[in-house]
């Protein structure tokens, strides 16, 4: 294999053959960097390149292999950081004109993490301004094109990171999730995320304002990555208590699994309905645990509905208090603006006692869950009930944003309980578009997650890297 292909391997992999003097960690930085001027003009996922750091934290890396040194378990690995996640190297933008120049003092500690492990950052991922769209595009860095179907959307809000892991940019990609941000990206990318469980990873940022209750509690952080090992190695990596965030636990996180294997199938979640494509790719998922010894039953979660629609209140109803004058230091693109007051229009704001008491019967909904995946530790479901919608639709009309949750029910149910997530491809549908699932684990049962992928990942395998469609897209 020659070093030009390094773009193409794991992150394990990448840093297995660094540790062993098989390649160098500027080897991969410029395999990676040449791949990043290929193909990042036809996809728009990376906003920031850090080729000369890159190239000289790697230098370093094979100055210390070079003289015996331990370099870590990530050495010499290239990730992304999302534009909302500390990092001194460059602005902490979320994609708004308004923070093109917010460079932050210290590092996100997943990002110091990852430093310490050998990763070294490479560049930028492109989100929706404020990640208030499930798209990716922005005034600042533009639009982030899906590489499968140009045509269509990449997700939101982690899509830049997304389509960087998908197009061999990088083999790892940092982002968050509030609303599906990594899982619904993802999604659309081919590859394979980990939302985990709340508290698990830091906050992407010094913790120094008020924060939200339902960005305290809906949203957390994670990996994207091509293979479901390198979710797990850089989850393994980055979890944990870190003494800035208050709300960062320190859980065990086991290499294995061995209790129950009981898989509940939501093949249509509250029966409102899921493309063919989708269906298939659940069977897909299905057929494979059942093969690698799980028992899999159709069972639906209980109080699902009132799980998703209360994520839809509870959020809108804090952004509606951003959106007051003086709320916002600065307008939002006119596309998340739109967005917004589309979403804003078709839900109904709680105020007063009707606000506090969803907050009240949240712990109602997770305390039912728990009890159904005490018997059902994986939930296997769709991340979407159709295929990504083409590039436009979100602002289509109101009405556009109520179909758009509906079809993302079951993947904003998860933010709203906490709950760890691991989405991941399963296969090609008819027209060349990726499928996939995801796979809900119990809450801190992130390794359960991870241990039900690996087996859909051995049956159905990896779709990419992929060579980006380049067809020109409309912003």
């Amino acid at each position: 294999m020659t070093d030009t292909s390094l773009w193409q391997l794991s992150a394990r992999e990448i840093a297995r053959r660094v540790r062993a003097g098989e390649t160098t960690a500027l080897a991969v930085i410029e395999a990676h960097l040449a791949r990043i001027d290929a193909v990042n003009p036809a996809v728009g996922a990376a906003t920031v390149v850090f080729a000369d750091r890159a190239r000289d934290l790697a230098a370093s890396i094979d100055a210390r292999v070079a003289a015996g040194e331990e370099v870590g378990p990530l050495a010499g690995v290239p990730f992304s950081v999302k534009e909302n996640i500390d990092l001194t190297w460059s602005a902490s933008t979320q994609g708004w004109t308004f923070l093109a120049e917010a460079v932050p003092a210290e590092n996100a500690t997943m990002v110091e993490r990852l430093l310490a492990a050998g990763a070294i950052p490479i560049a930028r991922g492109n989100m929706p301004d404020f990640g208030l769209r499930w798209d990716t595009v922005n005034d600042l860095f533009g639009r982030t094109t899906n590489p499968w179907d140009p045509e269509r959307v990449p997700g939101g809000s982690s899509g830049g990171d997304a389509v960087i892991v998908a197009t061999g940019m990088a083999p790892l990609g940092l982002g968050n999730d509030y609303g599906g941000s990594l899982r619904l990206p993802a999604y659309a990318a081919g590859v394979c995320a980990l939302r985990p469980s709340a508290g698990r990873v830091p906050a992407p940022t010094a913790v120094v304002e008020p924060l939200p209750l339902s960005l305290q509690l809906f949203a957390v952080n994670g990996p994207i990555a091509r293979h479901v090992d390198d979710l797990d190695l850089a989850f393994s990596l980055v979890h944990g208590a870190d003494g800035r965030d208050p709300l960062a636990v320190t859980v065990p996180h086991p290499s294995t699994y061995e209790g129950v294997r009981r898989v509940a199938v939501v093949r249509d979640p509250l029966g409102w309905g899921v493309e063919p494509q989708v269906a298939e790719a659940i069977e897909r998922a299905a057929t494979a645990l059942a093969a690698a010894g799980w028992e899999v039953v159709d069972a639906e979660p209980p109080m699902l509905e009132d799980a998703a629609v209360m994520w839809r209140q509870l959020s809108v109803t804090e952004m509606v208090g951003a959106f007051q004058p003086g709320g916002l230091p600065a307008p939002l693109s006119d596309g998340a603006t739109r967005y917004f007051l589309d979403n804003a229009s078709e839900t109904r704001v709680l105020e007063g006692d009707e606000y506090g008491g969803a907050w009240a019967r949240r712990v109602v909904v997770a305390a039912a869950w728990a009890r159904f995946q005490a018997e059902h530790p994986i939930v296997l479901g769709p991340v979407s009930t159709r295929r990504m919608p083409h590039i436009g639709v979100d602002l289509s009309g109101p009405a556009a944003t109520t179909e758009l949750w509906s079809d993302h029910r079951l993947l904003v149910a998860v933010n709203f309980l906490g709950l760890p997530s691991v989405a991941l491809p399963t296969g090609l549908d008819d027209e060349g578009i990726p499928t996939g699932v995801q796979l809900i684990g119990p809450m801190h049962g992130d390794h359960i997650a991870l241990a039900a992928a690996r087996d859909v990942e051995a049956a159905l395998g990896v779709l990419t890297p992929v060579e980006p469609a380049r067809a020109a897209a409309s912003a």
